[in-house]
């Protein structure tokens, strides 16, 4: 039986390499940790998941870039087109964090400068050897007007969360009429056609002709 949902968001996991990028969607996917010293992704890794956001069923087709320098021509074609995305960073390597800055432009200029970004310091649970702290963390989010949560893919601490607090972003930012779904390039898709006719400008709906007064 085919799926059935009200929305599809392209989401992005972008991030240096060996920050757990690709744990954090096996575990939001599968609700499964995979060491977190596993095999680096070559290219680009899919998975998709419905979820329900605030009363709506969203699907969630996400892809997670890898993080390796001689990969980035190919990951960047994949941002095009983005809705939302994890920008993953691990609290124990400095050199991680202060990647930051350059993804995020990526992701930016990509993909659309409206994209719905939260920042993630992944691999919580290794808390002793944490070379980021949070409130450090939190001063580079405010910055740049992200969500930030830190995240353990190996506990599952946090991950469904990420994913959630992005997805309900989007969908506030339809609500308010600051995205348009119709946009080419939003990064969003309508599942249920009649939520398209629903939301079409009342300018766009036919107007019954007047009777003429003459």
């Amino acid at each position: 039986m085919a799926e059935t949902y009200d929305f599809l968001f392209k989401f992005l996991v972008i991030g240096s390499a060996g920050t757990g990028k690709s744990c954090l969607l096996h575990q939001f996917i599968e609700n499964k940790s995979v060491k977190q010293d596993s095999n680096h992704t070559i290219g680009v890794e899919f998975g998709s998941r419905v979820v329900n956001v605030g009363g709506k069923t969203v699907k969630l087709q996400i892809w997670d870039t890898a993080g390796q320098e001689r990969f980035r021509s190919v990951t960047r074609s994949y941002y095009r087109g983005a809705a939302g995305a994890l920008l993953v960073y691990d609290i124990t390597s400095r050199e991680t964090y202060n990647s930051l800055a350059a993804w995020l432009t990526d992701a930016r200029t990509l993909a659309s400068p409206n994209i719905v970004v939260i920042l993630c310091g992944n691999k919580k649970d290794l808390d002793p050897e944490r070379e980021v702290t949070f409130l450090e963390a939190s001063r580079f989010a405010q910055e740049n007007v992200l969500m930030f949560l830190e995240t353990s893919a190996l506990t599952g601490e946090n991950v469904e969360e990420a994913f959630l607090k992005c997805a309900r972003t989007i969908l506030n930012k339809i609500d308010s009429g600051e995205l348009d779904p119709e946009r080419m390039g939003s990064g969003i898709q309508y599942g249920d056609i009649s939520l398209r006719q629903l939301r079409q400008p009342r300018s766009a709906q036919a107007v019954a002709p007047q009777p003429c007064g003459c």
